[in-house]
């Protein structure tokens, strides 16, 4: 079992972007059953009103077309790390993942819980996600051939609870698509990701957008795959790439046996 994250730069435009997505899945070993982590905003990357003009309704659309036709035609399970999704009857959107089978058909979705409204010292300065996207209520597993997967999406991260829930409920590989600012990535990415892999005891696979973007935006990259003993398997510091580490299901069950900490916890 392999798990890998690719990294891009995505633009605002989802047919450059899929050009690197299909640049990089064309290098994907042959080893199956392969899991691979898009990044939050593969699709687009840009402005409020870009975000508006491409959602799509979850289960129609050129871009989920397209995510379909990869999985199937490369025989992997495909988790499109986040993209901008409508909501009936509202001026806002969610932004969401998808996770495709190797088949091609859909068997989830998320909706990121929590918005990214903060300032940071960076050229872009003031970010505030909720003019633009609506919260999901709810934390969201796929069965999958690795185990449940626990879904996230970038500011998710700094919120161990979901975590912990997602273990709790049986999780065994945690996800996260990000588009981490270089400062906040600098500063808090990976010592964030170890923390949530140790403390559950699950792989986590990262996959952040990595470099300088049309908008001027700068994202910190450094997607990675981590063990549950937070061990960092694969790593790639910026630019275009993926990433690849194999899944052992012994270490996760080893770990769990000897060291319980899920059975231990008593502040729920």
């Amino acid at each position: 079992m392999w798990l890998a994250a690719i990294q891009l730069v995505s633009g605002r435009r989802w047919q450059d972007n899929r050009e690197q997505i299909a640049a990089e899945l064309a290098l994907l070993p042959s080893e199956r059953p392969l899991l691979v982590l898009l990044p939050e905003n593969f699709a687009l990357f840009g402005e409020r009103q870009g975000y508006l003009d491409g959602a799509e309704t979850i289960g129609e659309g050129p871009i989920q077309q397209q995510l379909a036709e990869w999985a199937r035609d490369y025989g992997i399970w495909l988790v499109a790390g986040a993209m901008p999704t409508t909501i009936a009857g509202s001026d806002h959107i969610h932004t969401s993942t998808l996770v495709f089978d190797p088949s091609g058909e859909r068997k989830g979705h998320y909706h990121k819980i929590h918005l990214f409204d903060v300032d940071v010292a960076d050229n872009h300065g003031r970010y505030r996600e909720s003019e633009t996207f609506s919260p999901g209520e709810e934390p969201v597993l796929v069965n999958s051939p690795f185990g449940l997967l626990g879904l996230s999406i970038c500011y998710d991260l700094r919120f161990p609870e979901l975590y912990r829930r997602l273990a709790r409920a049986g999780a065994r590989v945690l996800l996260v698509p990000a588009a981490f600012t270089a400062v906040t990535g600098e500063a808090h990415w990976e010592p964030l990701l170890r923390a949530r892999a140790i403390e559950n005891q699950c792989y986590l696979v990262a996959a952040n957008q990595g470099g300088t973007h049309e908008t001027g935006r700068q994202t910190w990259g450094h997607s990675m795959v981590i063990d549950p003993w937070g061990r960092v398997l694969a790593s790639l510091d910026s630019g275009r790439g993926t990433v690849l580490a194999p899944l052992d299901p012994g270490l996760m069950d080893e770990l769990q046996r000897t060291m319980p900490v899920l059975g231990h916890a008593r502040l729920l």
